[in-house]
C-alpha cells in the first residue's frame, strides 16, 4: 500500500511514553494508515495542532501530562476538539473507563493489545469521524455555489485570528460584491442570475489556493475570502487575481455602469492579531468600509483599508 493510501485511509497519532508500544501499534497499523506518533502529551499537543490526525491513541498514564491532561486540552481547543479520541491503557477497572469517557475519550482500549479488536475499533471510529465531518461539510457549505458560508467563515476567522495571534502573523479578509447585480437579475432573470454565481465563485476558488485560504459566500451577491498569514501586498494580489479572473468570464450584463461585462469590487482590509488593536470583527468591517470606498469610486477595482480600528 502506498503512502498515499496510508494518507487516504486515515492519519493516526499513537501517544506512549514506552517505545515497544508505539511499535506494536505502528506494526498493527501502519500497513494500512498513516502514523505519527509522540512519547509524552506536550509533543502529542504539538503534533495534534500541525498534524490534524484523524483519530488519536493515548495512553492513559505518562509522566508529565497524562492521557487526561491532554484529553481536556484537546477537547478545550476548536482548533482540534472534534478529533477522536481512544484511550489505549493498562487500567482496566470501571471507573478507570468512565474517567475516560468523561474526559471526552470516544473509547477505551487495555493493555495488552488484542490486535484485532485495535484494528476493529480504529476502523470504526475513522468511518464515524468521515460520516460526521461530512454532515459538518453539509451544513457548512453555500448549497448555490459550493462554497463555504457564512457561518463556516465565521468559524474560521475566530479560530484562524487566533491561531495568527499565537503565531504572530498577519490575517487579511477581502470582501467581494457582484457589481450592479440586481440589475443582473432583472436584465436576464434569477435563474441566470444563480449560474451568474456559481461561475463568479468557481473563478474565485483558484485565486485563493492555498489549503488555509478559504472562499465563502457572505450573503446575496457577496463573498469573503480569509487569507491567514498573508500580508496587505499579498491580500492585493489575490485582489487583482480575482478581477482578472472574473473578467475572463466575459458574462454580458448590459445593465452595469462598470463595464457590458460582470465585475466585481473588493475591499481589502489587514492586520496582526496579536497586536490586540482591534478583533476579529473589526477587521471584517474594515475589509466592509474599503468594499465601500471601491463601489463608489466606479466599481471593478478595489481598494484598501488604510487602518483597521476597533
Amino acid at each position: 500500500m502506498t503512502w498515499t493510501d496510508q494518507a487516504r485511509n486515515g492519519r493516526l497519532l499513537i501517544v506512549d511514553d514506552a517505545m515497544e508500544n508505539i511499535q506494536i501499534l505502528n506494526h498493527a497499523l501502519g500497513g494500512e494508515h498513516e502514523v505519527l506518533f509522540a512519547l509524552n502529551g506536550e509533543k502529542a499537543l504539538e503534533l495534534a495542532h500541525e498534524q490534524r490526525p484523524d483519530l488519536i491513541l493515548l495512553d492513559a498514564v505518562m509522566p508529565g501530562l497524562d492521557g487526561y491532561d491532554v484529553c481536556a486540552a484537546l477537547r478545550a481547543s476548536p482548533d482540534v476538539l472534534g478529533i477522536p479520541v481512544i484511550f489505549v491503557t493498562a487500567l482496566t477497572t470501571p471507573e478507570d473507563e468512565t474517567r475516560a469517557l468523561e474526559a471526552g475519550a470516544v473509547d477505551f482500549i487495555t493493555k495488552p493489545f488484542n490486535i484485532a479488536v485495535v484494528r476493529a475499533r480504529v476502523r470504526t471510529h475513522l468511518t464515524l469521524k468521515r460520516q460526521s465531518d461530512a454532515m459538518r461539510e453539509l451544513t457548512l457549505t453555500d448549497a448555490l455555489t459550493g462554497v463555504a458560508n457564512r457561518r463556516s467563515f465565521n468559524d474560521t476567522l475566530d479560530n484562524e485570528w487566533r491561531r495568527c495571534a499565537r503565531a504572530q502573523a498577519m490575517l487579511s479578509v477581502i470582501m467581494i460584491d457582484i457589481d450592479h447585480f440586481k440589475r443582473y437579475n432583472d436584465a436576464y432573470g434569477h435563474q441566470a442570475g444563480d449560474i451568474c454565481l456559481r461561475q463568479v465563485a468557481n473563478a474565485m476558488v483558484p485565486c485563493a489556493g492555498r489549503t488555509p485560504d478559504l472562499l465563502a459566500r457572505y450573503g446575496g451577491e457577496e463573498f469573503v475570502i480569509l487569507l491567514p498569514q498573508v500580508g496587505q501586498q499579498g491580500a492585493e494580489t489575490v485582489a487583482q487575481r480575482i478581477l482578472a479572473s472574473v473578467r475572463e468570464l466575459a458574462i454580458p450584463h448590459r445593465m452595469s455602469s462598470a463595464s457590458d461585462t460582470v465585475t466585481v469590487s473588493l475591499g481589502v482590509a489587514t492586520v496582526m492579531p496579536a497586536d490586540g488593536h482591534c478583533d476579529a470583527d473589526a477587521l471584517v468591517r474594515s475589509a466592509d468600509h474599503a468594499l465601500y470606498q471601491a463601489k463608489e469610486s466606479g466599481r471593478n477595482r478595489f481598494c484598501v483599508a488604510s487602518c483597521v480600528q476597533q
